[in-house]
């Protein structure tokens, strides 16, 4: 792609806007960003960009400055039908992401992870697999860093292992990983697309530029995920935490074993007591990672040492503490229904549990049959709150604790040893925090300071 002396146009000024913008000067380009927050909201950006050359538009998006373009890079956070998007796709501007813009020029080859919930933790094991291998690891996407700001260390010999979201996967037009993965499809961000179907659709689109000589990783027992391996030309794997497949990873008696063809004989890779992550959902995670390692031609022994000494990412069902005989769990990173519900399936019973923040428009009746096993309280925070209070009325004991702090201590009161304290919101944070690492930073500084 070349962008010497080309008009780009950034819109929306997040991390990857702006790791775009500079990358896009570096290379030449005429670069103008576009954000509808305040001048003053981006003040701490603004400096930089206008000492590199490069347009500011702050407070809003102007026609004339989408027309004026021969590129329109989008961030996630910005929705196509964005009316000044929409205009520009429909007078056949070219629109495309970060992540597409990033993959024109990372050289190595790409693992892509996407799903619902358990993208993170899978994207950092697999990376972890990767690099104890001895693989040059490269590491990013939707998980933090920026893609683009891969492309300086990627090279040929490098393995770049991206988190990628339905977000970013909306704007691809050429995108194409050699391995991707699907962990599992259920109901988020239906506020941005509107439908189930437009969402999976969305997601589907990771393998959309695959062909035979690439792979997909899809979850056996997800049937929203299995309907993805009729869309693709990539070479199928699955993976199952419940019964042998023919060809992928699965549970069999106490073990992960994987497959490499069918009709192939089961290679055992090591206990499931070993996987150091609390959840069924975790083997899930541990599954896929295992059949990409594999796919890439790492040793079992090796995918073993790897797996066995990896522990819970922050935010996901993190440990914080165990004060009084009650543990205290961070999963910030649980922002839908689904999510949560796969962290309560984690615990027995005896839990206390904070749940509210942004409304994605989801449905918290599905929490309904669960939360009466397992849950003693639940603390509603955040906007959602009496959305949340209304759809679970009479299924628990809900308390109206408004902010996390309060929600925190309500429940360390109330918690006896035994009992587990557990923030998993299933909503975003955007409410009251920057974003989900925020909150749970914030959770996590609140328990630490809890007195016996």
């Amino acid at each position: 792609m070349e962008l010497k002396n080309k008009r780009v146009l950034v819109v929306g000024l997040g991390k990857s806007g702006l790791a775009a913008a500079m990358f896009l000067r570096d290379r030449g380009a005429r670069v103008t960003v576009s954000d509808t927050r305040s001048a003053q909201a981006l003040a701490k950006d603004i400096p930089a960009l206008l000492e590199a050359g490069i347009m500011v538009e702050s407070g809003g998006h102007g026609l004339l400055t989408f027309r004026r373009q021969d590129l329109i890079v989008v961030s996630p956070g910005v929705p196509l039908t964005t009316p000044e998007v929409a205009q520009a796709i429909r007078n056949g501007l070219p629109v495309i992401g970060e992540l597409e813009l990033a993959s024109r020029f990372l050289e190595g080859k790409t693992v892509a992870i996407t799903g619902s919930n358990g993208k993170t933790t899978t994207t950092t094991l697999t990376g972890k697999i990767f690099a104890d291998a001895g693989r040059q690891t490269l590491v990013g996407g939707n998980i933090g860093l920026p893609v683009i700001e891969l492309i300086a260390e990627s090279t040929p010999e490098s393995w770049d292992v991206l988190e990628v979201s339905s977000f970013q996967l909306e704007t691809i037009a050429e995108f194409k990983p050699h391995i991707a993965a699907v962990l599992n499809l259920t109901p988020d961000h239906l506020d941005r697309h509107g439908s189930f179907a437009q969402y999976a659709a969305a997601k589907a689109r990771i393998t959309e530029n695959q062909g035979p000589e690439d792979y997909l990783v899809l979850n056996a027992e997800d049937v929203a995920t299995q309907k993805i391996a009729g869309k693709t030309k990539a070479q199928i794997y699955w993976f199952s935490g419940r019964r042998q497949i023919k060809q992928g990873a699965f549970v069999h008696g106490e073990s992960v074993f994987f497959t490499e063809k069918e009709g192939g004989k089961p290679e055992p890779i090591l206990p499931v007591v070993e996987i150091g992550l609390k959840g069924a959902h975790n083997i899930e995670n541990v599954l896929a990672a295992v059949t990409m390692a594999r796919l890439a031609g790492i040793s079992a022994e090796s995918i073993r040492r790897s797996v066995a000494s990896f522990h819970a990412v922050e935010h996901r069902l993190e440990f914080v503490r165990t004060l009084d005989g009650v543990d205290y769990f961070n999963d910030s990173k649980a922002t839908n229904v689904d999510a949560t519900i796969k962290a309560v399936e984690s615990f027995p019973g005896g839990v206390h549990l904070i749940l509210g923040g942004k409304d994605k428009d989801s449905d918290y009746t599905q929490l309904a049959g669960l939360l009466r096993e397992r849950v003693k309280t639940v603390y509603t925070i955040g906007s959602a709150a009496e959305k949340i209070e209304h759809q679970l009325a009479g299924v628990v004991k809900i308390v109206s604790a408004k902010t996390i702090a309060v929600a925190l201590s309500d429940a360390s009161q109330a918690a006896v040893a035994g009992d587990v304290v557990l923030l998993a919101p299933a909503c975003s944070s955007f409410d009251q925090f920057e974003n989900y690492e925020h909150r749970g930073r914030v959770f996590r500084e609140l328990v630490l300071g809890l007195k016996e």
